[in-house]
């Protein structure tokens, strides 16, 4: 039995096998950049006015004269000419500022008379209101590094500097299998001995909130050759999760049917609560975790070590960690890593009741998991305690 330390440690060393793919960018938001993007133009691409107003050279202006407007350019158009010393042209915002001209007035800085116009800006200065060609990326340089998210507004800014496709890190694929002869599915009939099924709706909920659909969600009895059949099948999938039949009871099969599938044991219990039968294995470099079939250490077992694994993939953090004090005292009664359902606010953390692996009530309602370190066993209101947030 290892700690959760190895444990996470086993784990990140067997996941570190991602690959890297070509996205558009609308499929590649939030993946991590898996290389450099560059600018393929000067962004803005021309000279551009940042105001409705009139271009013209401040250079050339004598600081008191009326200046002659000699046309107008909307935004996506063009002006050929070059203006003289006293014209000016009317722009709007987005619109090319033309040459011979270096500074924009606002509309609501001038005083028209007729066709001329006087500028009441006495704050104006040379190339105020003008965004210059490359201020903001210059062609080929670099716009967003590999290890960057890649964000809606990120999306925006690597489509408006011409880039269709980028190169990221690709989620894993996932397959999940079910064992246990007493679940039922939901909408099924239960009788005596059965239950309503409901790892396998957690875990795919789970992973639609990371924007992963399994491969495959496959749910088997107890019995040796269907659970071999099914892991043998399920095998091609980067991760697979079975959940159920990992401890050492008579119907525990899932280790034995491992190992019989070719599956190398890596580690198989951890010191903690709820989980501690926990399976970590490999094959040909797809990575598999055998799960104890109580629903709330699925879901612990999953935020705190499949989620792990999944990030390796991706090289992406999904779930925001943090220190908080005890808003109440706790003692637990073994040396044994706790991974308790809290509710965490901006200033403290609170453990909920109803802690017991089979519980999933109090999970719920919890946006928190609270790591109570193994050694120590009373924990005083107050002290700090590491906070994985959930929700």
């Amino acid at each position: 039995m290892i700690s959760v330390e190895e444990a996470r440690k086993l784990i990140v060393k067997h996941s570190n096998v991602s690959r890297v793919i070509s996205l558009p960018l609308l499929q590649a938001n939030g993946s991590i950049l898996a290389q450099d993007v560059f600018s393929k133009i000067d962004t803005p691409p021309f000279n551009q006015s940042a105001m409705d107003g009139y271009a013209f050279s401040y250079a050339n202006w004598d600081k008191k004269s009326a200046l002659n407007v000699v046309g107008q350019i909307q935004a996506g158009n063009f002006y050929s000419g070059c203006l003289s010393a006293n014209e000016a042209i009317r722009v709007f915002t987005g619109s090319l500022v033309p040459d011979g001209t270096d500074t924009v007035v606002m509309q609501e800085k001038i005083r028209k008379d007729g066709n001329a116009i006087h500028i009441l800006d006495d704050q104006l200065f040379t190339g105020n209101n003008v965004r210059l060609q490359g201020s903001q990326t210059k062609k080929g340089a670099i716009a967003l590094v590999k290890g960057q998210l890649l964000t809606p507004v990120g999306v925006s800014f690597l489509a408006g500097i011409g880039i269709r496709e980028v190169e990221v890190y690709a989620k894993p694929t996932v397959s999940i299998i079910i064992t246990g002869k007493e679940l039922v599915q939901a909408g099924g009939n239960i009788s005596d001995g059965k239950i309503f099924e409901s790892n396998s709706i957690g875990l795919v909920a789970a992973l639609h909130q990371l924007g992963i659909s399994p491969e495959s969600v496959e749910w088997v009895d107890d019995d040796v050759a269907e659970i071999e059949e099914a892991i043998a099948k399920q095998l091609s999938s980067d991760i697979l999760i079975i959940t159920g039949g990992v401890s050492v009871g008579d119907y525990d099969l899932v280790p034995a049917s491992l190992e019989k599938c070719g599956v190398e044991k890596v580690f198989h219990k951890i010191k903690q609560k709820p989980g501690k039968p926990m399976f970590f294995g490999t094959h040909n470099q797809k990575i598999v975790f055998g799960l104890p079939g109580n629903p709330a250490s699925v879901m612990s077992c999953f935020y705190n070590y499949v989620l792990l694994a999944i990030s390796s993939f991706t090289r992406k953090n999904y779930l925001k960690t943090l220190l908080l004090p005890l808003a109440n005292d706790y003692f637990k009664k073994a040396n044994l890593t706790f991974f308790l359902k809290g509710i965490a606010s901006e200033h403290e953390v609170s453990v909920l009741d109803g802690q017991e692996s089979y519980l999933l009530n109090s999970f719920a309602v919890a946006n928190c998991l609270l790591e109570l370190e193994a050694e120590k066993l009373d924990f005083k209101k107050g002290t700090v305690v590491k906070v994985l947030m959930i929700a």
